[in-house]
């Protein structure tokens, strides 16, 4: 079929059109190392939004030894010529982009996957990483001068990663601000339990090895996410508000706590959700473990991980960051207040609600006991700096904060402010400053000088 002049003329003006849209595609560039954290530079990487990990494990308690293959589902947000992954310590065998070989190489913890062809912007593709090696956990005085990530117990291993050691047992993009959902299998011998994050999906015995499958279906920060492995009295239920709860306590730590860890884990889960706003996981529980070399627990989501469990407060404190860490997770680590701050202060609303001790009173006791030239006054509590980001400002003067903006505000205001932020950005990020916008907006009032006061300046605020 023959055209017409005008229609000749229309299909090259067409054609020339479509050369100009390709031709003005931007050429595919490397993704950046580094999301840019100011304290973690390398952290995260630039190119693609994680979508979601499926993590294939197996390991060996008696040589240290973990086996891994882990499927990283991912958009790209660039015409991608290579991409990062972070990864601590272990060696690849392979890397397949979209099932087929890439090549890659390593500077440090920064792996650089090329994929055999470009990948546009938009375009969802997957990562597959075999590796293995022995973890080892990190040290230095980040977290209380103790060790963290993957730790061997007498029985296997607990994990516990923040703020950045999640790359020391899958490669991932690991940082909190690229959230995504989980698969997760464990292979462990057979009479251990492997206990992870969100519902448990099947467990099963073949020969000598314990297979377990659990699916996070929620978005979740690298840190957040453990493998924890060990001998486990187990006990499921739900709690009196109809949650799901998973707990595992370690048979040596049963009758060695004078705490109800199922009973207070299912109290606290229903009654934050009262007061924080519906619970955002589809179970809640707890991991107790015996691991006296960690001196710490964490919120890990779904199921907080204890290495001892000391009293009730730590249960409740973990459990809010259920809410404020762990759903609405922070946007750099910076802002790391957003979290412990938060789950500080629950911990005396948590008094409060017990009729022991109001929150004022918990205010003037913390505010009371430490003099004006203490060090404690000196913690920029909204930028602590990396290696103090865990100061005990953090936690104390960030819960002394919240009280003195409830005062401000009145109870009314501060009620319906913590709900109405769980709910703007649950599965998100956030930074301080969306935390201050929205106090003012509910509250109705200018607060700059009381969050000036409290969060970035130094020394000890009058009252």
């Amino acid at each position: 079929m023959a055209l017409s002049r005008s229609a000749r003329l229309g299909t090259l003006a067409t054609a020339a059109a479509s050369f100009l849209v390709i031709a003005a595609a931007p050429a595919p560039t490397a993704g950046a190392p580094g999301i840019g954290d100011p304290y973690f530079p390398q952290l995260g990487n630039g190119g693609f939004d994680a979508r979601h990990y499926a993590l294939d494990i197996a390991y060996d308690p008696d040589s240290g030894r973990l086996d891994g293959r882990t499927t990283l589902t991912a958009r790209a947000t660039q015409n991608l010529s290579s991409f990062d992954l972070d990864l601590q310590q272990l060696e690849i065998t392979r890397v397949e982009v979209d099932g087929r070989r890439a090549q890659f190489t390593r500077d440090g913890d920064e792996v650089t996957v090329t994929p055999r062809r470009a990948l546009a912007k938009g375009r969802d593709f997957t990562v597959t990483v075999t590796y293995g090696g022995i973890p080892e956990p990190l040290g230095g005085p980040i977290v209380f001068g103790s060790k963290y990530g993957w730790m061997k117990t007498a029985d296997g291993v607990f994990v516990a990663c923040e703020p950045n050691a999640a790359s020391t047992w899958f490669p991932s993009s690991d940082h909190p601000a690229d959230k995504a959902t989980y698969d997760i299998r464990i292979k462990a011998p057979k009479g251990l339990t492997g206990v992870s994050n969100g519902r448990l999906v099947s467990t099963y015995d073949r020969g000598d090895a314990t297979y377990t499958h659990w699916r996070e279906n929620r978005p979740m920060a690298t840190y957040l996410a453990t493998a924890t492995i060990g001998k486990f009295d187990v006990r499921t239920g739900r709690t009196p508000g109809g949650t799901p709860i998973y707990v595992a306590i370690d048979p040596v730590l049963k009758n060695s706590n004078n705490v109800d860890v199922y009973a207070v884990t299912a109290a606290a889960t229903d009654y934050w959700s009262q007061v924080f706003g519906p619970y955002p996981f589809e179970e809640t529980g707890a991991i107790v473990d015996d691991m006296p070399e960690a001196g710490f627990s964490l919120e890990v989501q779904s199921k907080p991980a204890y290495s001892a469990v000391r009293n009730e407060t730590t249960i409740v404190h973990e459990l809010a960051h259920q809410w404020f860490g762990d759903s609405v997770s922070v946007a750099q680590w910076k802002d790391i207040w957003l979290n412990e701050g938060f789950a500080t202060y629950a911990q005396w609303l948590w008094a409060e609600h017990q009729g022991t001790r109001s929150a004022h009173d918990s205010f003037l006791a913390a505010y009371n006991a430490r003099p004006a030239d203490a060090a404690f006054w000196q913690i920029k509590v909204a930028d602590p700096q990396r290696d103090t980001m865990f100061a005990s400002a953090v936690y104390q003067r960030g819960a002394m904060t919240l009280q003195a903006l409830r005062e401000r505000i009145g109870d009314q205001a501060f009620f319906k402010l913590l709900p109405t932020w769980t709910r703007l950005h649950r599965y998100g990020n956030a930074d301080t400053a969306d935390f201050v916008r929205l106090a003012e907006r509910i509250s109705g009032q200018q607060l700059d000088d009381l969050f000036d006061t409290w969060l970035f300046t130094t020394g000890k605020p009058s009252l």
